[in-house]
């Protein structure tokens, strides 16, 4: 009777471990194919990266070729340039940095060369140079929004 129990024993050692060989290399071309797919994914989403850095530069490229391409006048400004625009018009730092837009410390500094204006600056300041003294002021009063000239006193009336 042992030899049944040890017989029996065997067999069922034996089924098992085909059962389980078997689901064993079930599970591995499971894993392999799934490797092979992510794999795969990997390679797509590389490739679409290169295709997407491609349009951005292109796109950069062509932005930047249709800037360079509009007709920019170069202007030229120094801070002695700036200084004799302030003076020509007229204007006290305070009100000349209003015109541009900046503070009155920037203008300083710019007239002291500390400082450089900005792009948009620049082009104010260009904007600047076409006007007379009578336009400025007309600008200031038009910031100021109450009609009257910052500070000085309104001409007598006849």
């Amino acid at each position: 009777m042992p030899n049944i129990a040890a017989v029996l024993k065997q067999e069922i050692a034996r089924v098992a471990r085909r059962e389980t060989r078997s689901q064993i290399d079930m599970l591995r071309r499971n894993a392999a194919q799934q490797r092979r797919g992510i794999a795969a994914l990997k390679r797509s989403m590389a490739s679409l990266e290169r295709r997407i850095e491609a349009l951005a530069g292109t796109i950069g490229k062509s932005a930047q070729t249709a800037a360079d391409d509009a007709p920019q006048p170069r202007v030229r400004l120094s801070s002695k340039g700036i200084r004799s625009l302030r003076q020509r018009l007229g204007l006290s730092a305070g009100d000349f940095a209003r015109l541009v837009d900046v503070s009155a410390q920037s203008v300083y500094n710019w007239e002291h060369e500390i400082a450089r204006p900005r792009t948009a600056q620049v082009n104010t300041l260009a904007q600047l140079r076409g006007l007379g003294k009578r336009a400025a002021v007309a600008r200031l009063r038009a910031l100021d929004g109450n009609g009257g000239a910052r500070g000085r006193a309104a001409p007598p009336a006849r």
